[in-house]
């Protein structure tokens, strides 16, 4: 079992810094929300993570294959990207801001819910999380020789790396509060949505091009290792 969790929190580290919406999304709630919202924000974020693990734990691999690789659901999950970073750019853009309307104020129960809920579409809407998941599952499953109490204990050690690391996340960017004034929120919210826009963007062309985006993205990697199979030359 230790073998498994040291194994695990690399994974954990490296999935919670990996750079999609959710990350900026998470960044600018905390700036400006408070700690209580980001945290909510994570929790919903981390339950579309165990819910796609739990597809590709409990799916057949040819159901897998044909919803992984569905053009379809990147370019609808694309298309919901772009028009929440539409909404939200156009929303920020028409509101006048003063100093009060960015100090963290006690928020009611059914605002913690819609956080929550963002949280959980925001990354289940990325098909691209269900490939990330299923890849670890190829990978170590059989080094877990498939046992259901290795499974849990390894990827809920990776699911709590993940969240410990994005709660010291949160508390950093909360301290950005004090330097946050009304032009730069402003700023920082039109660049969150441009960001989430591009991401959006990214997720239709591979579902419009799938085949060219393979291509580049394999001629990407053995870009990537040449150098290395060049330096691994040079040493012998």
């Amino acid at each position: 079992m230790l073998e498994d969790i040291i194994s695990a929190i690399p994974l954990g580290v490296f999935l919670a810094f990996m750079v999609g919406p959710v990350f900026f999304v998470l960044l600018e709630t905390a700036a400006l929300r408070g700690f209580r919202a980001a945290f909510t924000f994570d929790l919903g974020v981390i339950l579309a993570d165990v819910f796609f693990l739990c597809i590709a734990y409990f799916s057949t691999s040819q159901l897998l294959k044909s919803i992984k690789d569905d053009p379809a659901l990147f370019i609808f999950g694309g298309s919901v990207l772009v028009v929440y970073a539409l909404i939200s750019y156009l929303k920020v853009k028409k509101a006048t801001y003063t100093t009060a309307d960015f100090e963290v104020q006690k928020l009611k129960r059914k605002d913690y819910i819609s956080i929550f809920i963002k949280g959980f579409l925001l990354n289940f809407i990325n098909i691209g999380v269900l490939g990330f998941w299923l890849g670890l599952l190829i990978i170590f499953g059989p080094t877990l020789n498939m046992e259901p109490s290795r499974m849990i204990t390894f990827f809920s050690t990776i699911l709590i790396t993940y969240l410990v690391i994005d709660i010291l996340k949160i508390l950093l960017a909360k301290r950005l509060k004090n330097s946050l004034t009304p032009k730069r929120v402003v700023i920082v919210k039109k660049l969150i949505s441009f960001v989430l826009l591009i991401f959006g963007v990214v997720l239709v062309i591979r579902g419009l091009f799938p085949d060219d985006v393979k291509q580049i993205e394999n001629q990407f990697e053995k870009t990537k290792l040449t150098p290395i199979s060049v330096l691994n030359d040079k040493s012998h």
